[in-house]
C-alpha cells in the first residue's frame, strides 16, 4: 500500500488528517507532520524521516499545504532519493486527501495516486452563489444539462433494470462520508434520496443536489416515485446509491415490488424514546419491528458506517440491549 505524509504550516496537517478520519475510517500507513515556529528545517527533516519509517513503504505520497513552503522543501529533498517512487502534491485539502485515500484500493504506486488526486482537489473548489463561481464552470454544468436532455417513454437503455450500487439508512442522508467514502467504494452514477418529506422540502432537495460529488448527480424523490423508477427501462444504464432516512421508508418501498437484497445500516440519530445500540445507531422498537419484518423478506443488512469499517450483526446490537426495553 502506498504510504500517504501530510505536512504543514502548524496544526492543520494533524486537523486534516482527523476530519479524513472522521469521513473515510482509520488508515493505515498514514502519517500527519506539524511545523511549529519555534522549528527549524532540520528539525522538520528530522520528522519527515521517522513519518517514512513509520508508514514502511517503499511507495510514499507527500501531500503538503503550500507549493515552496518548508513542507514541500524538505519533502522534495527526500523524493529525490527515488523519485521513481516518491511523489508530492501541494495545495492540500480534504477532497484530495479522501481521494488519495480511496485511490489506494486501485492503485499501487505514488505517481498513480498524485495524478489521480489533483483534478479532484481543484473540483472541490466551489462557491455560493453560483454566479461568483468562474464562468467555464457554469458554462459546462448547464451544457451538461442540456446534453443530457429527456428520454422518450418506453426507450430501453441497457438491460432495461436500474442496478443499486448500495442502498443505505442514514438519517443525515448525504454527507461527507456518502459522498467521498461509499461513492468512491461503489461507483454510482446517481445518488438517489428516496424521502415523501425530503421531496416536498424545497431548500433540503437543493442542498443535497448540491452536494453530490463531481462526476455524480443527485436527485431527491418521493417513495412512489422510486417505484416507478425501478419499473422503467429507460433507467437501464442507471448505478445507483440509494439514500433512505428510515427502515420505514425502505420497507415501504420494498413491500412495493422494488428488490433491493441488502440495506447498509449506517447512522440512525438518537432521538427520545430511542435506545442507543452502538455510537451512531439508535433504534425504537417500531424501527426493531421493521428490521425483523425486512429480515423475514430476505432483506441482509450490512452494519458499516464507512466502507473500511468491520461489519456488525444487527440483530446481535439489538439483543445486546433488550434490558433497555427492546423486544426481538
Amino acid at each position: 500500500m502506498v504510504g500517504i505524509i501530510i505536512a504543514s504550516h502548524g496544526e492543520f496537517a494533524a486537523g486534516i488528517k482527523q476530519s479524513g478520519t472522521m469521513i473515510f475510517g482509520e488508515q493505515e500507513k498514514v502519517e500527519s507532520i506539524v511545523f511549529m515556529p519555534s522549528e527549524g528545517p532540520d528539525d522538520l527533516q528530522r520528522k519527515l524521516q521517522e513519518a517514512i519509517t513509520k508508514v514502511d513503504s517503499e511507495e510514499i505520497l507527500f501531500l503538503v499545504d503550500l507549493w515552496g513552503g518548508s513542507p514541500f522543501n524538505q519533502a522534495n529533498k527526500l523524493l529525490e532519493e527515488a523519485p521513481e517512487k516518491r511523489a508530492i502534491v501541494a495545495g492540500l485539502n480534504l477532497p484530495m486527501l479522501i481521494e488519495a485515500y480511496a485511490s489506494r484500493f486501485t492503485m499501487t504506486t505514488a505517481h498513480e495516486i498524485a495524478k489521480a488526486i489533483a483534478p479532484t482537489a481543484i473540483e472541490g473548489v466551489k462557491v455560493r452563489p453560483e454566479e461568483l463561481q468562474p464562468k467555464q464552470e457554469i458554462a459546462e454544468e448547464q451544457g451538461q444539462k442540456v446534453v443530457q436532455g429527456s428520454i422518450p417513454e418506453g426507450t430501453v437503455l441497457g438491460d432495461g433494470k436500474i442496478k443499486f450500487v448500495l442502498a443505505r439508512i442514514d438519517t443525515r442522508l448525504l454527507h461527507g462520508q456518502v459522498a467521498t467514502n461509499w461513492t468512491k467504494a461503489t461507483n454510482p452514477n446517481r445518488i438517489i434520496v428516496v424521502s415523501d418529506s425530503v421531496s416536498k422540502d424545497e431548500l433540503r432537495k437543493k442542498l443535497i443536489e448540491q452536494a453530490a460529488p463531481p462526476g455524480v448527480r443527485a436527485h431527491v424523490i418521493p417513495l412512489d416515485k422510486l417505484v416507478q423508477v425501478y419499473n422503467d427501462p429507460r433507467f437501464g444504464d442507471t448505478k445507483a446509491l440509494l439514500l433512505f432516512e428510515t427502515p420505514q421508508d425502505a420497507l415501504t418501498v420494498i413491500e412495493k415490488g422494488v428488490k433491493i437484497p441488502e440495506l447498509n445500516i449506517g447512522s440512525m440519530a438518537h432521538s427520545v424514546g430511542k435506545v442507543q445500540i452502538n455510537n451512531v445507531l439508535s433504534v425504537d422498537q417500531d424501527d426493531v419491528d421493521v428490521y425483523k419484518k425486512l429480515r423475514d423478506l430476505g432483506v441482509k443488512f450490512d452494519v458499516r458506517k464507512v466502507s473500511n469499517d468491520s461489519p456488525s450483526n444487527l440483530f446481535k446490537l439489538i439483543e445486546s440491549k433488550t434490558s433497555e426495553g427492546l423486544k426481538l
